[in-house]
């Protein structure tokens, strides 16, 4: 956001977006949405209720409140929003389709777990106005530089804390602001400020008075020494000055001298300094602020790794019980889930089938009271999401509880609705003699499901009938049996059905047959490349402590899927990194559930283009290998690595506590998820009443052996000596993508969504262990 001073509208400072106010007024969508319409929001088909829907003067926060209920009304941020889908996208306005037409629907999707907002417009043209103008502010909003967010994040405050609305604060709004702000601050030294702050000395601060101020507040002097260590006149850097720090401190490997100009060119706000070609200390903040001075390489954001190996030599992006958006017993069951999960970069969804009323199989957890959806709404949210965010290949694992009859309809409908994009034959007609790779692929959903007889038959047209072909309820039933559940609720589920498999869902099935798995022994043997096998992570677990060689070795052939036991009703998760140091691809965890399982599946994943498919190590990989995650210095080429993280500082950490006198009391703990000698933790002492700028300059100290595996874990949490600490935020990354040097971490709320301009200011440094 830019300031824009000395604009007033009743009393009231605008901050605008930054196209500025001229941009405003010549865009007729934001002039419709700032006066305001009347539309419908739908919650069911039964729930229908106006609501009066108006963008603020920030352009920045939607305001609804009910015509009937008084004075109660409700906001949102544009930010919190993530994309708008029109017409009848959503369950609920499905639902309602033959009473509102397409062209006046469309869904409003929030980042993280908060539901969705559906609504009707009065008219087509009225609904597009909404549709157009949001898409505007949400481009615009991605297109912001750091410090515009933070200009727009200071504006968000000042507005809460102008309780008056005369667009100035006196020294009582502004102590209770720094409150809010998590700030506990000496109030003699607070009013000192506020008093060089206000210049006019009018007792009060103006806009331009209060960015003053907030400026002294944030003085940065942990980044200023840096600053100052490497400037020779201790004003600017200069390109030399610049050259040396990109060398010996972010150890670049990039040109120094080109680079050093980029920067300058590009972060630099001083004409003056940029014809000197020199960096001063705002333009160097704006540089460490900035994805290049963040943690994460950007060199590694987009697709960079090999996709033309076999499927079975990546890590796959995967979920378990895909269409549940809670838990496993009653939770709701929804086509949301799917899309969620696929605009994530998963590429592998579990469907679980079941005969449903007047032939149309539907999508539930079997034997719950979860609700129910059909199985061609499955089929057709993930044709309609499938690519939208990586066109690598999409996985659809299908337990089937179906009858022949209805399992002939699920074949009619993936061939009608996915038409193309089903992958029917192997890809030149001939028999394989290993499985394709994501690159061949591309644009194709794959079934992975039982299947009569094998590939070469089916190719050779000498498939067995229906009546031969016989499958029993999916692996997860069968392995609750083995785990010696006794409970008579579950004892139902264990009846093993000798349903029947139709030929024409069969034929779906090419490079994924599920099978069931006996012993690593007997699949060196007898296995073929396109079956998959899949494990409860008891049973993953089991395999990885007793034969972890055998399980790695097979993992170099074929694709294994493990998936959350049976007894974690409230849908949590497992800790995937333990299946991926065997090298299982396909590990699914429940994509509804916030926490460390699905941030390492999010940092695991953030990497080569978030498209999915992350190609594993070499030794993981090559059959020849024998690596052994429970010994990894046997290994050849084995460079163990030491990891110094030093955590200098805190900036603007949220407010976890929501009553107005708590402020955070901050600590950072660093999490290393490896192979079992790499996994530790290590933490920063708290600091007492500080959640605005704490500062730690704490170093931690780890040594990681199979440093391809490891994967790195920020944690911050607000210290509480009686009971758990709070969690304040996190971020997931490989150590393969950290870059080295002083980095900013911005950090990721509960949800795995960005919280700016919450940061910790880090210095890294990676050495061999010689």
């Amino acid at each position: 956001m830019s300031w824009e001073s000395g604009i007033q509208d009743s009393g009231r400072i605008i901050f605008t977006l930054s196209f500025g106010i001229q941009g405003i007024q010549e865009d007729d969508n934001l002039q419709s949405m700032l006066v305001g319409t009347v539309m419908r929001k739908i919650k069911s088909r039964s729930w229908k209720k106006q609501r009066y829907f108006k963008l603020q003067d920030d352009c920045m926060t939607i305001w609804y409140k009910s015509k009937k209920a008084g004075n109660t009304h409700s906001t949102f941020s544009v930010s919190d929003v993530e994309a708008i889908r029109e017409g009848h996208q959503s369950e609920v306005l499905l639902s309602i389709a033959d009473e509102f037409p397409a062209d006046r629907c469309f869904t409003l999707v929030f980042r993280g777990r908060r539901g969705n907002l559906d609504l009707v417009a009065e008219s087509a043209e009225e609904a597009q106005s909404w549709i157009s103008g949001m898409r505007k502010l949400i481009e615009n909003l991605e297109n912001m530089g750091e410090r515009e967010k933070l200009d727009q994040w200071i504006g968000d405050w000042f507005k809460k804390a102008d309780k008056n609305n005369d667009g100035r604060m006196n020294f009582k709004e502004v102590r209770d602001l720094l409150k809010m702000m998590n700030v506990d601050m000496n109030e003699h030294h607070a009013h000192r400020l506020f008093t060089m702050a206000d210049k006019s000395q009018s007792g009060t601060l103006e806009d331009d008075e209060f960015i003053l101020f907030y400026k002294m507040l944030t003085q940065r002097e942990d980044v200023l020494r840096v600053f100052q260590e490497y400037s020779v006149d201790g004003q600017t850097l200069s390109q030399s000055d610049l050259e040396d720090f990109l060398r010996e401190e972010q150890l670049e490997e990039a040109d120094f001298q080109q680079h050093a100009k980029q920067l300058i060119e590009r972060y630099e706000p001083s004409d003056t300094a940029k014809l000197l070609n020199a960096m001063t200390f705002d333009g160097f903040l704006m540089y460490l602020g900035s994805a290049e001075g963040s943690i994460f390489n950007p060199q590694k954001r987009g697709v960079f790794q090999d996709m033309s190996q076999p499927l079975c030599h990546y890590f796959i992006s995967s979920s378990h019980n895909t269409y549940l958006m809670e838990d496993q017993l009653r939770g709701q069951s929804s086509v949301e889930g799917y899309i969620r999960a696929l605009t994530r970069g998963c590429r592998c969804v579990e469907v679980d089938c079941w005969d449903g009323a007047n032939g149309e199989p539907i999508v539930y957890h079997g034997h719950t009271f979860t609700s129910k959806i059909l199985f061609k709404d499955v089929v057709s949210a993930v044709g309609t999401y499938a690519f939208k965010v990586s066109d690598y290949p999409v996985i659809l694992s299908i337990e089937n509880h179906c009858s022949v009859e209805q399992q002939r309809v699920m074949a009619q409908h993936l061939n009608h609705i996915l038409g193309d994009k089903l992958l029917k034959s192997t890809l030149d007609g001939k028999v394989p003699i290993g499985l394709p790779s994501p690159e061949d692929l591309k644009g194709k959903i794959l079934l992975k499901a039982k299947k009569i007889g094998g590939l070469e038959e089916s190719l050779n047209e000498i498939a067995e009938d229906s009546l031969n072909g016989e499958i029993s309820d999916e692996d997860e039933v069968a392995e609750l049996d083995e785990d010696n559940l006794h409970r008579e609720s579950v004892r139902r589920r264990i009846k093993k059905s000798k349903q029947r498999l139709s030929k024409e869902l069969s034929d779906c099935v090419v490079y994924c047959k599920s099978v069931r798995f006996s012993s690593f022994k007997h699949s060196r043997v007898h296995s073929k490349f396109y079956e998959v096998v899949s494990f409860t992570e008891s049973k993953a677990r089991k395999h990885l402590r007793e034969t972890g060689a055998e399980f790695v070795h097979h993992n170099t052939q074929q694709l294994t899927r493990v998936y959350p036991s049976g007894f974690r009703t409230d849908s949590s998760n497992f800790n995937p990194q333990e299946m991926w140091n065997v090298g299982c691809q396909i590990v699914a965890l429940n994509f509804q559930t916030a926490g460390e399982g699905m941030d390492l599946n999010d940092g695991l994943f953030s990497q080569n283009g978030r498209c999915g498919y992350v190609l594993k190590p070499g030794f993981l990989r090559d059959a020849e290998k024998r690596f052994d995650p429970e010994g990894p210095q046997k290994q050849d080429g084995y460079q163990p690595v030491i990891l110094n993280i030093q955590v200098i500082s805190g900036q603007q950490l949220p407010k976890v506590n929501i009553k107005e006198d708590s402020i955070v009391d901050p600590l950072v703990r660093v999490e290393i998820h490896g192979v079992p000698m790499d996994q530790a933790k290590q933490e920063t002492r708290y600091i007492d009443n500080n959640g605005f700028n704490p500062v730690w300059y704490d170093t931690l100290h780890f040594t990681i052996h199979t440093p391809e595996l490891a994967v790195v874990r920020f944690v911050v949490e607000d210290y509480d000596k009686t009971s758990k600490n709070d969690f304040v935020g996190q971020y997931t990354l490989p150590l393969s993508c950290m870059q080295q040097g002083y980095r900013h971490i911005h950090l990721l709320s509960k949800d795995g969504t960005s919280i700016p301009p919450s940061s910790l200011f880090v210095h890294i440094r990676i050495t061999r262990l010689e």
